[in-house]
Formats: C-alpha cells, structure tokens, sequence
C-alpha cells in the first residue's frame, strides 16, 4: 500500500484475502482527470477482488488456509517484482528502506490477517465476514491517535461509537453460538487497521514502490516459514481454482492501478464499498449464504459512519490534527 493519500478505505487485496490493497505506487504529475473511468475501474476491481475471496473460500474449505496463503503470496511477490523493477531505479531503488525493522512488521502482519480471513470465510462466510470487516476504518480512526500521535476530532469519535454499535447489532454478543468465524473477522479488521497505520507511519520515511516492494517480499518469506511444513500438493482440479485465484489479484491489481492513474483517490475511495455489495451477491447466489436483516442494518451503519469519518477527515481542521509539530499532515 502506498501513502494514505492512495489507500481505498475498503477492497480486497491480491495479496490479502479482504484488505484494502497494498497499491503499486502510481505516477505523479500531470495526468487527466477521468474521473467517471476511475469509478469504473474501482467497481471492476471490487467485483473481481469478490471472486477472489469466493475462490479463497472455496480452498481454505479443503486445505490449511496458510497453505493457500503462501501459495498466493509467492504469485504476489512475483507481481511485486515485476512492477518494481519497471519503476525508476527498479529494485535497487526498492530494497533501501529507512524502516526495515517495521515494514518486515507489516508484511508480517497482512499475511497473519490474510490467513485469518481466509478462516474465517470458511467458519462464517463470505457476508458476515466482510460485514465485519467494514470497521476497520473506524478502527483506523480510533488507533491513529495512540500509534501515530494524530488527533480526532469530537465529530468522527461520535461516528466511531455509532460504527461501533452497528458492529455490535452484527455479532448480536448475547447470543450463545457467536461463530468464532465473526471473532477472526474483527481480529482481522484490527490487524489491517494496524498495517494501515503503520503503513502511513512508513510513508514519512520511505515512498510508495519501497514499502509495495516490501509488503510482497516480507509478507511471502513470513508465510513460507509459517506454512512450508503444512504443504500438501493440491488436487489436480483445485489446481484451477488456484491459478484463478492468483489471476483474479494480479488482474484486480492491474485495474487498480489504472483506476488511480485516472483519478483522484478522493473521487474513488468511497466505491470501494461497492465490494461489499459484490461479495454478498456471490455469498447469497453462490453459497447459499442468507443475508439476516441484523447484519444488513448492522452493517448499514457501519459503512455510514466509516464515509462520515472519511468525510470529515477531508473537509477541515476538526477532522484531524497532528499533535506532534514534527508530524507531517496525513488523513485518516
């Protein structure tokens, strides 16, 4: 993922399960503003990160998800090493990290929140998960504070507690059979609002192509080590499913790119949302899945004040201010 200002509130991720992606970074300067192209192209790849999530679901049903996992990553690294290496300086220039220490930390991350997610669509499903998973901006919001040092303003905590009640008539806490898959999917939306903002925390220091290339990288040897004694060759037919899989996150990415070449990030993060909707279409038409009114409310409110908070962080000072006098402007 490149600078704040480049990172979708809610998408799926060729290298995470469910997580805004980590975007190669995107030529600056002059360029045309197509603005309802970028919308396009935001829709696209949101239906497409979609089957991805489905084609991980369908995977993790019959083998370890962390075996999906790396195998997803090491495609993921090779994507990460071709799109470097055609950026200025190639891959010298992305090794050099001011920050090694935390981007291994992220990458470290993501791929333990990939592998959960991918659990957590087989215990829950894709609706619930991904309903869940909607607060992790509010969460981004919540943290930004104690990890970065930046200040939230009065209006966007009171959006946090109403996203936080919508999460709360989600998991309806008093029921007896909570599904552990809806406790992995908040776990998961806790750990990729802490690599969003440790993200932002690197970007002071190292540029978009340096932190993509080390998402990739670290994130494929974190997860080689946690899953290579786990493989298992998989069926000649699951083989399909997996090439489909990787095909579905390098196309996925392949779009983003060009729908932030087009377009103002501003102008598309809010149709990253659009994913929800994509995923509870495959989840209902594909799986099964019933949409309870709960989590349609629920969820409902969520996504409100997750674009409430979006919003304010754009429109004036109330809506962020840094406390440190070293710390750089950066939205939330």
């Amino acid at each position: 993922m490149p600078d704040d200002q480049n990172s979708p509130p809610y998408a799926a991720s060729a290298a995470a399960a469910s997580a805004p992606p980590p975007l190669p970074p995107v030529e600056k300067g002059a360029r045309p503003d197509r603005t309802g192209l970028g919308i396009v192209l935001m829709c696209a790849t949101c239906l497409i990160f979609g089957w991805q999530d489905a084609f991980s679901r369908v995977l993790g049903a019959e083998y370890p998800p962390v075996l999906v996992v790396m195998i997803r990553y090491w495609v993921f690294a090779l994507f990460v090493i071709a799109m470097v290496s055609r950026q200025p300086g190639g891959l010298k220039r992305a090794i050099r990290t001011r920050r090694p220490r935390t981007q291994i930390l992220r990458g470290a991350i993501l791929v333990i929140e990939t592998t959960l997610m991918v659990e957590a669509f087989v215990r829950l499903g894709l609706v619930g998960t991904h309903a869940i998973f909607t607060a992790y901006p509010l969460l981004v919001a919540a943290l930004s504070g104690p990890i970065l040092g930046e200040r939230v303003g009065w209006r966007r905590w009171t959006a946090i507690a109403v996203g936080f009640v919508g999460i709360l008539i989600i998991l309806q806490p008093g029921r007896t059979d909570l599904n552990l898959g809806a406790v992995l999917a908040f776990v998961c939306a806790l750990l990729f609002a802490i690599y969003g903002l440790l993200t932002r925390h690197v970007s002071r220091d190292d540029p978009a192509q340096v932190s993509f290339f080390w998402t990739g990288i670290a994130g494929a040897v974190t997860v080689t080590i946690l899953g290579i004694r786990q493989w298992e060759w998989l069926a000649p037919a699951d083989w399909i499913w997996m090439g489909l899989l990787c095909v579905c996150g390098i196309l996925s990415h392949y779009l983003l790119i060009r729908a932030y070449e087009v377009a103002e990030a501003s102008a598309l993060q809010p149709f990253a949302y659009t994913q929800l909707a994509w995923v509870s279409l495959i989840g209902v038409l594909v799986f099964g899945e019933v949409l309870q009114p709960h989590v349609v409310i629920g969820t409902g409110i969520v996504v409100a004040a997750g674009l409430f908070t979006l919003w304010r962080a754009r429109v004036g000072p109330a809506g962020l201010q840094p406390t440190g006098k070293a710390a750089p402007k950066t939205r939330s």
